[in-house]
């Protein structure tokens, strides 16, 4: 077995780590050395972070954010001190950081572990005060636009939704701080791009090129992280990708400048173009005037009032605090000064764009190495010559070329253009060798050598079977489920948006009143003298809560929907590897009976059982006085799980029944691959319900209990495995 199949790390990541315990170490030494100072900074950090949110930045935060039909709680006695004390941690880290760094600086250095270059110190802080810019942008847009927008839409869905949003106050800190946190990263954008094009690791013609693929994952990232309304999805997306454009922007100054310098010339093209440039920041002064005096930012406010928001964006005379007039003199200053930076920014491209061309045209002048004539070249000139022009030759044209020297009474000549054909042919050939043998030792796929992942996961499966598993039994398996899943690309279309129809039209439903309708129908399902008070059940702890959990019902919904279509795509692929085999046709029956099974299940569930079970869990604290409010996420899973779970648990063995008299599976199969169901069963039980051990274990042990319960059904029915046990159809 080689030792490059079988070591689990390959050379280069065992380098990267080797480095990174080298600078994790450093570093440590450098903080021990000058604990004190790192210390101070840290205490700084701590307390200036915990007083800054105890004074001014919780009284803000409840002030502008928290909407009316919103209230703040208390889980615990601790919760404000321990959010407290965490927001000063993270201030005490960041205050600690930059005098950790500025410590061990120089020992990094000495250690090669970042390069020794002489940086002017006010470089640093141009670079630093631009980022902190621009953190500051982002955060001010989040804040006092999208935030207010935000907060304002999630609060009205939760009360539309008959939910009494009271958020946690660590739940509700946390996910403004880290949203903003996110606002703030993401405005490192400019930074980003242009250090990445101007180091070469990303070159500027790729991020130009992908510009479709940055503008959907925006949008796909604003989808997962905001609202699902589209205005506030477009208020999540648009400044980024303006964000994105001014970094192309930037990103193109910056390689231009590194490649060409001396065909930039900005100053001329401000001299050229300054009376276009002063003409347009006059006309950007006129437009902030008039959109100010003519009450631009009133109809803003009407068109946000209009699409059901009761935030408002106040004036500038409003927030400075002064007369209109000087209000709108100041906002005309501000457009004015925002007009003249476009400008320039627009002429600094002008001279970039020039610059280019000019480089790019030195380029097309500049010769081929590859097309160098040797036959003009001398003995000198032969071994002057550039690699390029013998890796490009032909054996023949080579021999050829060293003939015609020697016909030239040129021996040294043509001796030279052999050797260093030689030569480009022996560095290809050890180019090739060293990409087949980093490709070898990445895939490790070589005749005996081992894979990691399958002698893993064949360890892992030792537990669960009879015999011993093997490697090859793994890649057997995976070959398999490889095979059986590529059939269905073909049919993705299909699954997919059928899958999406369903998913929408339920979340549409719960989101446009169908939650709050049922969640009223069913607490007046409940005894009159257990009943708890309405206006405080079920509550929401995080502002995105109840979206989550309609989230989260639509897809299981939609995935048990489609669920049927997969099996009667698949069986083909399984009946290949002789996995099942009878009818297929028998799927369209189960496909109907979990219909049928599940809305029986569910009726019976939604109006005897959940009820009941409710009216008991809340006897002793009604009794008490007590006042029930219990979070959205508990109370909407204890009732789907009694609800709709119970119609899927009946489905369970209707399925077991169905797919063993179609011949699709038989008992014997189900009776003797149980620890399969029984595994998946603990893995999806731990994805789709909430984050405890309790409620995996309340959701997969009754779905076990009916696994048993089919089996045990089957059993009966073949008399023990006697009668039709096998996997074909019990009539033939």
């Amino acid at each position: 077995m080689s030792s490059s199949g079988s070591d689990i790390v390959d050379p280069g990541t065992a380098r990267a780590i080797d480095s990174g315990r080298e600078t994790l170490g450093v570093l440590l030494s450098a903080a021990q050395d000058r604990l004190q100072h790192v210390f101070i900074a840290f205490v700084v950090g701590l307390l200036g972070g915990i007083f800054l949110m105890r004074l001014f930045i919780w009284p803000a935060l409840e002030a502008d954010l928290l909407e009316a039909e919103a209230r703040v709680i208390a889980q615990t006695p601790f919760d404000v001190i321990l959010m407290q004390v965490k927001i000063g941690l993270f201030a005490g880290v960041g205050a600690a950081i930059p005098v950790l760094l500025y410590h061990a600086r120089k020992p990094l250095r000495d250690r090669g572990i970042i390069p020794d270059v002489t940086v002017k110190r006010w470089h640093v802080g141009v670079v630093g005060l631009l980022c902190a810019g621009l953190a500051s942008i982002g955060v001010v847009y989040a804040y006092f636009l999208f935030f207010p927008l935000m907060f304002d839409f999630l609060a009205g869905n939760a009360v539309g939704a008959g939910l009494a949003p009271k958020y946690s106050i660590v739940k509700w800190t946390e996910f403004i701080f880290f949203l903003a946190l996110s606002f703030a990263l993401a405005a490192q954008l400019p930074m980003l791009m242009s250090a990445l094009s101007y180091s070469g690791v990303v070159p500027y013609e790729t991020f130009r090129d992908k510009w479709k693929y940055a503008v959907m994952g925006i949008f796909a990232f604003g989808a997962f992280f905001s609202p699902p309304d589209p205005f506030t999805q477009i208020l999540w997306a648009s400044p980024l990708i303006l964000l994105y454009g001014l970094s192309l922007y930037l990103s193109k100054v910056v390689v231009t400048f590194k490649r060409g310098r001396e065909h930039v010339d900005i100053a001329g093209v401000f001299g050229e173009f300054w009376n276009r440039i002063l003409g347009v920041a006059v006309l950007g002064f006129a437009g902030g005037y008039a959109l100010g005096m003519y009450d631009g930012i009133g109809a803003f406010n009407d068109g946000l009032a209009f699409m059901g928001s009761s935030v408002r964006v106040p004036t500038a005379g409003e927030v400075l605090g002064v007369p209109p007039e000087t209000g709108f003199l100041v906002l005309g200053v501000a457009f004015g000064v925002l007009a003249l930076l476009a400008a320039m920014l627009y002429y600094v491209y002008v001279a970039v764009d020039r610059a280019a061309r000019a480089v790019a045209d030195e380029r097309r002048r500049r010769p081929d190495p590859a097309a160098i004539d040797l036959d003009e070249l001398d003995a000198a000139g032969v071994r002057a010559a550039p690699p390029e022009a013998f890796a490009s030759m032909t054996e023949d044209e080579a021999l050829a070329t060293a003939k015609r020297a020697m016909d030239d009474g040129d021996d040294e000549k043509a001796q030279l253009v052999l050797d260093r054909f030689d030569e480009a042919q022996e560095a290809a050939a050890e180019e090739a060798e060293d990409a087949a043998a980093a490709e070898g030792a990445a895939g490790g796929d070589g005749d005996g050598d081992s894979n990691p992942v399958q002698s893993t996961a064949a360890g892992m499966m030792d537990a669960f079977t009879e015999e011993e598993t093997t490697e090859d039994d793994i890649g057997g398996y995976y070959y398999d489920l490889r095979f059986i899943f590529d059939s269905l690309r073909s049919r993705a279309f299909r699954l997919v948006g059928t899958f999406m129809a369903v998913m929408v039209a339920i979340f549409g439903w719960l989101y446009y009143g169908g939650f709050g309708s049922l969640r009223d129908d069913f607490i007046a399902r409940i005894p009159a003298e257990v009943q708890p008070d309405a206006a405080t059940w079920p509550i929401t702890l995080h502002p995105v809560e109840a979206l989550v959990f309609q989230v989260k019902i639509s897809v299981v919904l939609a995935a048990i929907a489609v669920l049927p279509m997969i099996v009667y795509y698949l069986w083909p692929s399984l009946a290949d590897r002789g996995w099942v085999t009878g009818d297929r046709r028998t799927i369209l029956v189960w496909g109907g009976s979990i219909v049928g099974a599940l809305a029986l299940g569910s009726y019976v569930g939604y109006g005897f059982i959940a009820p009941e079970v409710i009216s008991f869990l809340v006897y002793d604290a009604v009794r008490e006085g007590m006042i029930i409010s219990y979070t959205v996420s508990t109370f909407a899973w204890l009732v789907f799980l009694l609800t709709v779970g119970i119609g899927l648990l009946a489905d369970i063995p209707v399925t077991m029944v169905l797919f063993h008299l179609g011949g699709i599976v038989s008992f014997d199969t189900m009776r003797e691959r149980w620890r399969v169901p029984v595994l998946g069963t603990f893995a999806f039980s731990a994805l789709v319900t909430p984050d405890s051990l309790y409620t995996m274990l309340l959701v997969a042990l009754p779905i076990v209990a009916m696994y048993l319960v089919g089996l045990g059904l089957l059993y009966l029915v073949t008399l023990g495995g006697r009668r039709g046990g096998s996997a074909e159809p019990l009539g033939e």
